[in-house]
């Protein structure tokens, strides 16, 4: 794997509206934000499929708190941060952690930060990473905190559709599956309004879309229907965006069994669905996309996590003034 030496920059790379700034919420996005993170994003594609690596994070280190289970998620950021020639610290569950000698989340990222340059941090509750970034004077990213938001993986999703279709204006979006526990849903739908986009909720009546995602929906004029049956927008969408039914957000297992297996896309379901769109998902999956659809080359969903390490160099890139 050859590496790119590229250490000399500009002073402007400073100037790119992230340096040093906490990514919490897919809020502090606009439309130029987004087109300038997508822009660093297709250089680090660039750069990896030619150079595999960089030395633009030489010297500087990123401290990788996972507070709950995750595979792409944590691994992106590590490979994000090594491709660029950084360093990481992976601190993943809180068996391995101080955590279970009863520190709190303030104390342990004042801890990191006299050791790391940015603070990478997943956590069960809705408001950990706004907490953390509160205490905070390195740059806090919010790797997912409870049911609240993700919002790195709602960039990479918005990158995914524009990759698959081109464009993002214009678009049907169909999102399926749990959509009231599910933050990749509520982060991506943020990002969406944006657009001039048409939005399908499907759903079970349990897990329908928050109303206060609705009334952003209805603020900013978006289209907009919930319904219950896959049938009913299959063949119009351009986008079929699938979650999972999330059983560690369930309380009542019996809730769980009941909608578990609601939805399942198959190539039957698929044969009615444009020739040209995108069936995308945030993985894991556990059954509601089966193997099959797999080879269905509108199966967008590990190219989409690919996608995660390019997004996520283009953030620690920014974030640290090296974009």
């Amino acid at each position: 794997m050859q590496k790119i030496q590229n250490t000399a920059l500009p002073a402007d790379q400073t100037q790119n509206g992230f340096f040093g700034q906490d990514i919490l919420s897919v809020d502090q996005f606009d439309r130029q934000g987004l087109a300038y993170i997508f822009h660093v994003a297709e250089e680090m594609r660039s750069m990896v499929e030619r150079f595999g690596s960089a030395d633009l994070l030489q010297g500087k280190i990123l401290a990788n708190l996972f507070y709950e289970p995750s595979t792409r998620t944590s691994s992106s950021f590590i490979a994000a941060m090594e491709r660029l020639g950084g360093k990481v610290i992976p601190i993943h569950g809180v068996q391995y952690s101080s955590v279970s000698k009863g520190e709190s989340l303030p104390d342990t990222v004042r801890t990191l930060e006299t050791y790391a340059d940015v603070i990478v941090l997943r956590h069960p509750d809705v408001g950990s990473a706004a907490l953390a970034a509160h205490y905070a004077k390195k740059p806090v990213i919010n790797a997912g905190d409870g049911i609240g938001e993700h919002p790195t993986q709602a960039l990479l999703d918005l990158f995914t559709i524009k990759e698959e279709l081109g464009t993002i204006d214009g678009l049907r979006v169909a999102m399926v599956g749990d959509l009231k526990y599910g933050r990749t849903v509520h982060s991506l739908t943020k990002l969406l309004k944006l657009y001039n986009v048409t939005l399908e909720f499907v759903s079970p009546p349990m897990l329908r879309i928050p109303n206060n995602i609705c009334l952003e929906l209805k603020h900013v004029g978006i289209p907009y229907r919930e319904l219950e049956n896959i049938h009913d927008v299959i063949k119009d969408v351009d986008i079929l965006y699938v979650t999972r039914v999330q059983k560690e957000r369930f309380s009542d297992l019996v809730a769980y069994e009941k909608v578990k297996n609601y939805y399942i896309v198959d190539p039957a379901l698929m044969s009615q669905a444009k020739g040209k769109m995108a069936i995308m998902h945030p993985l894991p999956r556990v059954g509601e996309i089966s193997y099959a659809v797999d080879e269905d080359p509108r199966a967008a969903y590990f190219r989409q996590m690919k996608n995660g390490m390019y997004i996520r160099m283009a953030l620690l890139a920014a974030v640290l003034g090296k974009a």
